[in-house]
């Protein structure tokens, strides 16, 4: 089953939401303000994913420029960007969606279309 990271209010999780919804898949909601991914998930997330490690954070918030990680994150290894990103769900880009194998981070439709809809 898909695990989806979001934050309930987010206007990008809702059409997120609406698109699994319409596409009839199974997918477990997880609020990631109250329970972000660990650590470890996320270490293993990032891993797999072969994506760059800032792609994981959410950039455009308040809690990234307050922390001033834009000039932290591009040192930082995996573990460390792991630690900080569970250690606050706002740090993390939303939603993030995965099957334990496959991660994509934010809402694009056609992303979506092509990476979850023969899943």
């Amino acid at each position: 089953m898909l695990k989806f990271y979001q934050h309930p209010t987010c206007s990008t999780c809702k059409a997120a939401r609406k698109w699994l919804d319409e596409h009839e898949l199974d997918y477990q909601p997880i609020n990631m303000i109250e329970t972000p991914p660990t650590q470890e998930i996320l270490t293993s997330l990032i891993e797999q994913s072969d994506l760059p490690l800032i792609r994981f954070f959410n950039t455009s918030g308040n809690r990234y420029r307050e922390l001033g990680l834009k000039s932290k994150v591009p040192s930082m290894s995996i573990a460390e960007g792991a630690a900080v990103l569970a250690s606050d769900g706002m740090l993390i880009k939303r939603p993030l969606l995965t099957d334990g194998k496959t991660t994509t981070l934010g809402f694009k439709a056609n992303v979506y279309e092509t990476t979850w809809n023969g899943n």
